[in-house]
């Protein structure tokens, strides 16, 4: 990613903000947290999945100014083609993601964040952007995930599969518990990376599902 935005002269850094609590996977809260821990001298967010790597060297990373723009389009990504998909790559304005108040945390495990977000930005009242005049379809992405790595962030309890359709009014930077445990400055083949340990907080009463077992 790092010589991919050099070459398109975009000024970047890369945090990297890994959990290391006991609860299961949350992308939505840990999201959150990078936007909280940007610092001032960032303007816009790439909600980036590690695991998402762009091919292609006409998808455009520049600063979204008018509305969120979703690099990993329905037409580009080599797994999810729906519609409302805003998963994946999305970049967008420090002021639109506050306007939207961030993303849910009631999402612990895989899925279902980006599709309440969707119902955010509408709601935010923002026009969604989507890439144009690319002609690489699916193969615009290398994706290097593995399910099975993660098999317990794939597990549905019953409360969790009524509450993942639902629009959390309420939820997102405002009720947000964490902790930063460490920082570290790195270099990853001559690309400068920051390293957030972080500890997520559950309100088990609200969200059992953080938990299994």
């Amino acid at each position: 990613m790092h010589s991919f935005l050099n070459k398109k002269k975009i000024r970047h850094k890369i945090l990297i903000i890994n959990q290391i609590d006991h609860y299961r996977f949350n992308r939505a809260s840990l999201i959150n947290v990078g936007y909280l821990e940007s610092g001032n001298d960032t303007d816009y967010l790439a909600m980036h999945d590690v695991d998402l790597l762009p091919l292609n060297d006409a998808l455009d990373y520049g600063f979204p100014a008018d509305g969120p723009f979703h690099v990993a389009s329905p037409e580009l990504h080599p797994l999810y083609h729906y519609k409302t998909y805003v998963g994946g790559i999305l970049l967008l304005t420090k002021k639109h993601y506050k306007m939207c108040n961030g993303m849910s945390n009631r999402f612990w495990g895989w899925g279902r964040e980006d599709d309440e977000f969707y119902r955010r930005l509408k709601k935010a009242e923002l026009q969604l952007y989507r890439p144009t005049g690319i002609n690489t379809g699916y193969k615009t992405f290398q994706h290097i995930h593995d399910p099975a790595w993660r098999k317990r962030d794939q597990k549905r309890v019953a409360a969790q599969k009524q509450e993942q359709f639902k629009v959390d009014p309420d939820g997102g930077l405002s009720n947000l518990m964490y902790s930063v445990e460490s920082r570290q400055e790195i270099t990853i083949n001559g690309a400068p990376c920051t390293i957030i340990n972080t500890k997520l907080d559950c309100d088990q009463e609200h969200t059992p599902w953080c938990i299994l077992g």
